[in-house]
């Protein structure tokens, strides 16, 4: 039901007061008190501690309550209130939250409360204070030390009840250290965290040398020191900074490039901007990449953990270039982020911008004034004790009048005014003997009293000496300050680059070019590609290096094809292989990828070599362990993704496959029971995918092809055999190796037996390894070590010497 307002008419005797004032004056009083409260009660810090009041009041607090780093942790709500009933008249969300940022590693290059819980990080907030709990940080004893003697001036709180000091000791150069950063009403602060032990010796030099110029200091301290490292490019605007307190550098993630798969690389974040998350850069990343912006990234992943710390991978699309990636990241993303300094604290309550100079000096004088206080402090109570101490000393001397005095009086007071008079004591010193107990009336006592006054008179004249002695107070302040850097100074996180510090040019592509190069297959399953097209080099017989059983011509961005054992060929993107670094030995494959990483294979079956996929070319080879050849018609190598080359009858397999550049080559085939044939290409009419080969050699009795391949017929060649047993153990013999000249053996027909390629001596049987192709030949073992051959001899059918090591793969030549 609605309800009629009615107003009653006002009483006889009230009078009505109006006031007229002007909204403008109004308005201008009330901003400039409200003004005058953001910037001395809540945004700037004092220049002496760096500390703002919230700050400032969390560590009396802690300090008073007893929190020390020895103590066990308290709830970070029991802090809150004590300070906001205490201290603070504010919200306990804004007393919390200076709390939390004074724990963050990430916020302060030296914290000064130590979390238990989750103080958050970048991108997450900290959990509820009930949550948390917290106590004073090593450091932040320094900042708190000798309050109680009386070194800085007090005042009362809020409501009178209390008191709290208007600034911290501050044995630390805290500002400086650990930055500052405040939106007050027309103006600003945002300070930059630098290296305690730098500043420290800034400082150093600065009391040695009150008149050092900023070069002079900035030899000490070259820039910042963000506490979450990275690098800083450019140091101009760190000097506008230092000389005149605005300035700006620019902020840059630490990232190497690595391979994050076998197949790909990418670039693994390890340090990022002052003030940016990793959720921040992945959120820019993948923004860019739907909308287009930023291409050839694959995947993102943050892998950041306590054990090992940020870790964020971007992995990188096959055919682009990292360097050109990672140019666009820092151009693109928060990787790269400017910090615009502007050094405003309160300096004598006025906000003032200073230079590092005038930073350092206001610190300075604060720890020369706390220094001075507490020197004085420390005198007037030792001169106090003294007193005392000779009073003392006088009555234990006639201890027996004292007694008798005492005995003797009717009241206290008649016995003080009788113990003056009787030994010349003042008012003090009678009291104190007076209430002093019968057992410090001893013999004993009286030597602790001596060699106590004696002490105290060294300690009155070493701090007078300081009191009297201007060097010696600033040695004494100098000291000091090299004590707190030994004791919380870490090493320098942030990198300083005088340039650009680009990772590459603006003139590296981003995707990788179609240039030509070479396809690699290593005898231990490893492939990769050239950066180029010339000519590879050979190495020689000592250099350790895989034997690369197959090399192609290709483009970086074309195809090749990958032949097996079972008879299958398999077309493989030249794009997805590792690119061999220009400098680096071909032979070597220690950059490349292993087989499996492209294709996969089944059990047992093996890749045995690359090939083209030029239909003009004149085709593949093909040799099988029953001694079956075929040459495989060109129009049939590019058809399929994979498809089979062969057909091949039950137990057969693929033994050897080449490509032929000329049609025109020798094919070989070694057999088991070391019998060897050798017949032109041209014998071999072409065939399509599903043909199951001719015969290529007559076979003996339980003997099997161990070796098929094309000899050119323009080069000098050579056949390498090793003979052994059985019954030998893989691995464990080496059996007999041979090389003999290529010419020894004549052309026979195909289809026929051969001629024999060595003879066994007392325990051997079979042929294990064969191979035959161009001078030098090449062999290693099976974890790719190099093996040496001996040099070639006349005899086609002689025994062998001895190998040092099991054979597992011979090559030639890669061209």
């Amino acid at each position: 039901m609605a309800r009629r307002k009615t107003t009653l008419p006002p009483p006889d005797d009230f009078e009505e007061q109006i006031s007229d004032i002007d909204v403008g004056d109004e308005m201008r009083t009330s901003f400039l008190e409200y003004a005058y409260s953001v910037i001395y009660t809540r945004a700037l810090p004092d220049a002496r501690d760096g500390l703002k009041p919230v700050q400032r009041r969390i560590l009396y607090t802690m300090s008073d309550m007893g929190l020390r780093p020895d103590r066990a942790h308290v709830k970070s709500a029991r802090v809150v209130g004590e300070v906001m009933g205490k201290l603070h008249p504010h919200g306990d969300s804004a007393i919390y939250d200076a709390l939390v940022r004074m724990a963050q590693p990430f916020a302060m290059r030296v914290p000064l409360i130590d979390g238990h819980g989750n103080f958050g990080s970048h991108d997450d907030s900290p959990a509820a204070m009930r949550y948390t709990e917290c106590r004073m940080a090593a450091p932040a004893l320094a900042m708190t030390g000798s309050l109680d003697e009386d070194v800085v001036d007090w005042k009362p709180n809020y409501d009178g009840q209390e008191s709290e000091p208007q600034v911290l000791p501050a044995a630390i150069p805290n500002l400086l250290v650990n930055g500052a950063s405040g939106i007050a009403v027309g103006m600003a602060t945002n300070m930059a965290p630098h290296n305690l032990v730098e500043v420290v010796q800034a400082l150093r030099q600065l009391i040695k040398k009150p008149s050092s110029s900023l070069d002079d200091l900035m030899r000490y301290i070259p820039g910042p020191d963000l506490p979450t490292g990275g690098k800083i490019v450019g140091l101009t605007g760190i000097r506008d900074a230092y000389e005149t307190g605005r300035g700006a550098f620019r902020m840059r993630a630490t990232v190497r490039i690595d391979n994050v798969t076998p197949r790909r690389k990418g670039l693994i974040v390890t340090e990022l901007p002052y003030n940016v998350g990793p959720e921040r850069v992945m959120e820019r990343i993948k923004l860019l990449v739907q909308s287009k912006k930023l291409q050839g990234i694959a995947d993102l992943k943050d892998l950041t953990d306590r054990a090992h710390g940020l870790r964020l991978v971007i992995e990188i699309k096959n055919g682009f270039h990292p360097e050109a990636i990672l140019e666009q990241l820092y151009k693109l993303t928060p990787m790269e982020e400017s910090f615009n300094i502007n050094n405003v604290a309160l300096v004598d309550g006025q906000p003032r911008t200073l230079g590092l100079k005038q930073l350092l000096e206001v610190y300075l004088g604060h720890r020369y004034d706390v220094t001075r206080r507490r020197t004085r402090f420390r005198l007037t109570k030792a001169s106090d004790r003294l007193h005392l101490v000779e009073g003392l000393l006088l009555a234990i001397i006639d201890i027996d009048e004292v007694i008798q005095i005492v005995r003797g009086s009717d009241d206290a007071g008649q016995a003080k005014d009788r113990l003056m008079t009787v030994f010349d004591l003042t008012e003090i010193q009678a009291q104190y003997i007076l209430d002093m107990q019968l057992r410090r009336l001893t013999k004993f006592s009286r030597i602790e009293l001596e060699k106590e006054k004696s002490s105290l008179e060294k300690e009155i004249e070493e701090l007078s000496a300081i009191l009297e002695d201007e060097r010696l107070l600033r040695r004494l302040v100098s000291g000091e300050l090299t004590e707190m850097a030994n004791a919380y100074g870490t090493e320098r996180r942030t990198v300083l680059l005088e340039s650009s510090g680009h990772a590459v040019t603006s003139t590296v592509p981003l995707e990788v070019a179609d240039d030509p190069c070479w396809v690699l297959l290593s005898s231990t399953g490893l492939m990769a590609r050239t950066t180029g097209a010339d000519p590879l080099p050979t190495e020689g017989s000592r250099a350790k290096h895989d034997v690369v059983v197959s090399a192609v011509r290709g483009t970086a961005r074309g195809q090749v094809g990958l032949v097996t054992s079972s008879g299958r060929l398999v077309r493989l993107n030249v794009l997805d292989m590792p690119a061999l670094p220009p400098t680096a030995h071909v032979p070597n494959l220690q950059g490349g990828a292993p087989l499996s990483e492209f294709v996969s294979l089944d059990k047992g079956e093996r890749g045995l070599c690359l090939t083209t996929l030029d239909p003009d070319s004149p085709g593949l080879a093909l040799g099988t362990a029953a001694g079956v050849v075929k040459r495989l018609a060109p129009d049939h190598l590019a058809n399929r993704d994979s498809w089979e080359v062969i057909t091949l009858k039950a137990g057969d397999e693929v033994v050897g496959a080449t490509e032929l550049r000329t049609g025109e080559e020798d094919l070989v085939f070694v057999t088991s029971d070391a019998q060897l044939l050798r017949f032109s290409a041209g014998a071999v009419r072409p065939q399509g995918r599903t043909a199951g080969g001719v015969s290529g050699i007559r076979l003996g009795a339980k003997a099997r092809v161990v070796f098929f391949g094309a000899v050119p017929a323009d080069r000098e060649a050579v056949v390498v055999t090793v003979a052994g047993s059985t019954s030998a153990l893989p691995g464990m013999d080496g059996g007999s190796l041979k090389v003999a000249p290529y010419s020894e053996y004549p052309a026979k027909g195909r289809a026929t037996g051969g001629v024999r390629c060595h003879r066994f001596l007392k325990g051997e049987e079979v042929i294990q390894l064969a191979w035959a192709g161009p001078a030098p030949a090449r062999a290693a073992t099976a974890a790719g070590a190099a093996v040496p051959l001996p040099a070639a001899t006349g005899r086609r059918d002689g025994s062998g010497e001895p190998s040092t090591k099991p054979i597992a793969a011979i090559g030639g030549p890669l061209v």
